[in-house]
């Protein structure tokens, strides 16, 4: 069963708040990556503008309200063609 992913590359999302308070603009970043499914939750490395290094983050982590999605709707990206591999297992070419 294939997981619908909300947020795509180029989105800017917001995190949830945590245990300590933080400002909202140390919340706030960009999906830089979409990472495969751990089971249950869609992960995505998110860039926060405060920080130097990505983040991977969950779905459920995201705040939905404050968040901002692409402009593709679901349906969109359902018909969109699956892209292929770079890797084509036919040119590799094995010693006997």
């Amino acid at each position: 069963m294939a997981q619908t992913r909300r947020y795509s590359v180029g989105d800017t999302i917001v995190l949830k708040g945590g245990f300590a308070p933080r400002e909202q603009a140390g919340r706030t970043g960009t999906v830089s990556a979409v990472l495969p499914s751990d089971g249950n939750h869609a992960q995505y490395r998110v860039r926060i503008a405060a920080e130097n290094f990505d983040r991977r983050v969950l779905e459920s982590d995201i705040d939905e309200a404050q968040s901002t999605t692409s402009s593709m709707s679901s349906s969109a990206l359902a018909a969109e063609p699956r892209a292929t591999s770079w890797l084509k297992t036919s040119s590799i070419r094995v010693r006997k």
